[in-house]
């Protein structure tokens, strides 16, 4: 068997009669469209229901899945502690997905479980389901700081267990859309808040998952939402799979987005599932991404080439091209222009969105700004404290940025910064903070600094000195 229906789905507890003692009523459009989920659900008659939930165990970098038998629950921290569970584990396909995970090296699994209490992100569309059906096991899943990539990587993971132990499966994915929706809201308001649901809404009433990926995680954060991976794992489940999406309903009434949409799989007429390659959309993206990389690799300047190569030879040899080499075969004048002067340098690198690597010097260490490339671009691939080392198997993914450093001046007042001019270096005593300028998510001089401040270890109220500096920005 496979997947045979999946569903976005809020978990407001406010829903819930006991929680919201009447205040639910403010969202019946939301509750109704949560009964149709139910008695949809119900008429499927699924084995197992698989949910991922924002509010289970989560961590950076590894995907939790709650182990064990079973798992109780209620909503005593809601003041409604009558409002009860105890749910069943799918111990079998839990077992399944893991192996598989393990056999791919793909960092999920039920290692370190925090809390074994069902959390309400799970428990509110357990509330509904259970209104309709009973007969059915679970498996609960939690998200991750990983990409969003790697959460359609898991869902595709659960379509294959889910397949492997011949199970009818329902997938929940469960989340709330953005939280800063109305300045009166609890969260209050913010521009991508509005915009954030608009679009999610959209992709999911026609099934276009694909599109999920272009959510720029900046502004997912500014949105507030919650739901997000989520959504994307449960796209994963269905990877391939063609979907009837249908939109049921959407509410801002409390500022926060509440969002159900459900997605049919299709069966021919020999009750086989409809599969289509053009709904692969993970790897249709990479495709993309690799055609695009390429194009950019291509128009890039004589820096970026230098710390690539710089990268690449590092990561598949183990070499460290002195100068001569790793300017073989550039221009007379690029060579000129690399060796002929002395800068600081920081070399940025950047997958699929994210930060991969950053190491640089404020003034030069090296007798080039050639020189200075290739030894931080080798020390950004290999040596930044908060990265594993960069794998051959990502080289044909990074993006990679060199910024070059004029020299800095020392200055009285933030109001000689500019944060898309400016880079700030912030110094008290012996610590010292930097923050390169034109950053995505930073806005203002006043988070620039505090940033800078973090960086280096320095606490507000400490006396701090500062200075400023520009880049030329290669891509």
């Amino acid at each position: 068997m496979a997947v045979i229906a999946a569903y976005m789905v809020p978990h407001p507890p406010m829903i819930i009669p006991d929680v919201g003692r009447g205040s639910e009523q403010q969202v019946q459009k939301t509750i109704d469209a949560y009964t149709k989920v139910a008695e949809e659900i119900a008429a499927s008659q699924p084995e197992t229901i698989i949910i991922s939930s924002p509010h289970a165990t989560m961590y950076a970098d590894y995907f939790h899945i709650s182990p064990g038998e079973e798992a109780k629950g209620n909503f005593g921290k809601f003041l409604a502690a009558d409002v009860r569970f105890r749910e069943e584990y799918d111990t079998e396909l839990v077992d399944q997905i893991e192996y598989l995970a393990e056999e791919e090296e793909f960092p999920a699994g039920t290692m370190g479980e925090r809390d074994p209490m069902l959390d309400h992100g799970t428990m509110v569309p357990l509330y509904f389901i259970r209104q309709k059906y009973k007969d059915f096991k679970i498996v609960r899943i939690g998200l991750s700081g990983l990409s969003l990539h790697d959460h359609y990587r898991l869902g595709q993971i659960i379509q294959q267990a889910v397949s492997a132990t011949n199970r009818r499966v329902v997938y929940v994915a469960s989340g709330d859309l953005s939280h800063k929706l109305q300045k009166s809201g609890p969260y209050g308001f913010a521009p991508e808040g509005p915009v954030y649901d608009e679009r999610i809404m959209d992709v999911c009433s026609r099934g276009a998952f694909g599109e999920m990926f272009d959510f720029d995680e900046d502004f997912c954060d500014k949105a507030a939402e919650c739901g997000h991976r989520s959504f994307v794992m449960m796209a994963g489940a269905l990877d391939g799979l063609e979907v009837d999406a249908r939109m049921l309903s959407h509410e801002d009434i409390t500022g926060v987005g509440y969002g159900i949409c459900t997605f049919r799989v299709r069966y021919d007429l020999k009750g086989w599932p409809v599969y289509s390659d053009e709904r692969r959309f993970l790897d249709r993206y990479y495709e993309e991404k690799e055609r695009k990389l390429r194009e950019k690799q291509e128009q890039s300047d004589a820096y970026v080439r230098l710390a690539r190569k710089s990268v690449e030879s590092f990561v598949r040899d183990r070499v460290h091209l002195d100068t001569e080499d790793g300017l073989d075969g550039f221009s007379e004048e690029e060579i000129a222009e690399l060796t002929s002067g002395k800068a600081g340098v920081f070399v940025s690198i950047h997958e699929h969105g994210s930060l991969r690597g950053c190491i640089g010097t404020i003034l030069p260490t090296a007798d080039s700004v050639a020189e200075e490339i290739i030894q931080n671009a080798i020390s950004a691939s290999t040596r930044d404290p908060r990265f594993e080392e960069i794998t051959e198997e990502e080289l044909p993914w990074l993006e990679i940025n060199v910024d070059v450093l004029t020299a800095p001046e020392r200055i009285d007042s933030m109001e000689l910064l500019d944060v898309k001019k400016y880079g700030v270096i912030v110094t008290s005593g012996m610590r010292r903070g930097l923050l390169l300028p034109d950053l995505e998510g930073v806005d203002t001089v006043e988070e620039q600094v505090s940033i800078a401040m973090r960086k280096g270890g320095i606490r507000d109220g400490e006396e701090i000195e500062l200075e400023r500096f520009e880049v030329v920005r290669h891509y």
